[in-house]
């Protein structure tokens, strides 16, 4: 991630990390609050704009510049990593080999399609990929597990959050409608909100619009493509390593297989294996929300209003695409093995 490089903060010669650090929980943690009374709005994109609109305000001391570069970095990881607590192989293997292949496939077609429809508008490849991975993969989490491993632009990784966030957000009305418009029994409207909506909390709330037989089944649709962020970010870290120019020492290379990436796995291992009593994965879930959120604002103090306006609507254009390639994909999956 090219953390800072349109910085609008003035560079601190040195300095603790303390004031950035302690300034994106507080953000983060404010934003979790008010997503517990609003639930409709998302912690991770409140905390983006929240950086979006300070750092353009000017109000941002310049001692907090390197706890923004630290939790643009390392809390985005663990927060990633402790996403894998969510995950249970045993729950996703309950699923069934046939909606299994569904959900390789939707983020498969989600992922080659978009990058496919970003090429036809002449978007960067930096761009595609991380709106591809947020719409196809887990939102938020995806597109800032990609801009980790291929360093994309502030003004990028803003805008593909941005868009995840806002059209995963419009999902937890529309599935439920189409669904009910389909004539889908709430089972089967469920597979639908797990394989076609971006953020495990949206799932959720769309999936207890439908109804309580649509929940259990469609967080685990849900999860399991989650799980999917452990090969695609291995196979673009391989693709990044292999690209870089012979001039570029070995040393400074990216890792064979990223580091959160295995202690992504390593989460889902011990989630797999022990039974986790809800004391401990209810407050871990909440760090994790707060982790990302803090990474997230972070991100958003990157973003200048003079580079977003540059930005333009092509991403829009293929936030729309995006979304209605995976949850057509999606749809035509489950009514096959449902």
């Amino acid at each position: 991630m090219d953390t800072m490089s349109a910085d609008p903060l003035p560079q601190p010669s040195g300095g603790s990390t303390f004031t950035g650090i302690t300034l994106s929980l507080l953000v983060a943690f404010s934003s979790i609050a008010i997503n517990l009374l609003i639930p409709i709005l998302s912690p991770l994109l409140l905390a983006i704009v929240a950086g979006a609109v300070l750092v353009n305000l000017g109000v941002l001391p310049t001692s907090a510049q390197p706890g923004l570069d630290f939790s643009a970095k390392h809390l985005l990881r663990a927060g990633i990593v402790l996403l894998g607590l969510q995950l249970s192989l045993q729950d996703i293997a309950g699923l069934g080999a046939g909606m299994i292949v569904v959900v390789v496939v939707i983020v498969t077609v989600g992922l080659l399609a978009t990058l496919w429809i970003g090429s036809l508008l002449g978007l960067s490849w930096t761009q595609r990929l991380l709106i591809a991975c947020g719409f196809s993969i887990c939102g938020a989490a995806a597109v800032a597990a990609a801009d980790a491993v291929v360093e994309a632009e502030e003004e990028e990784v803003a805008s593909s959050i941005a868009l995840v966030v806002v059209f995963g957000t419009a999902m937890i009305a529309v599935i439920p409608i189409l669904g009910n418009l389909l004539g889908l029994d709430d089972h089967t409207a469920g597979l639908w909100a797990g394989g076609s909506i971006h953020e495990v909390a949206q799932v959720v709330a769309a999936a207890g619009a439908i109804g309580g037989g649509a929940l259990g089944v469609a967080v685990i649709v849900k999860l399991a493509r989650v799980l999917m962020l452990a090969p695609i970010m291995a196979a673009l870290s391989i693709w990044q390593r292999n690209r870089s120019t012979s001039t570029t020492s070995p040393g400074a290379r990216p890792p064979l297989i990223p580091l959160f990436v295995l202690g992504f796995l390593a989460m889902v291992v011990i989630t797999s294996t022990f039974a986790l009593p809800s004391e401990v994965t209810t407050p871990v879930r909440y760090l994790q929300t707060g982790l990302l959120s803090a990474a997230m604002f972070a991100l958003g103090c990157g973003v200048r209003r003079d580079a977003l306006r540059s930005v333009g609507v092509k991403p829009l254009v293929l936030a729309v695409a995006s979304t209605i390639v995976v949850t057509a994909v999606s749809l035509a999956g489950v009514l096959l093995v449902a």
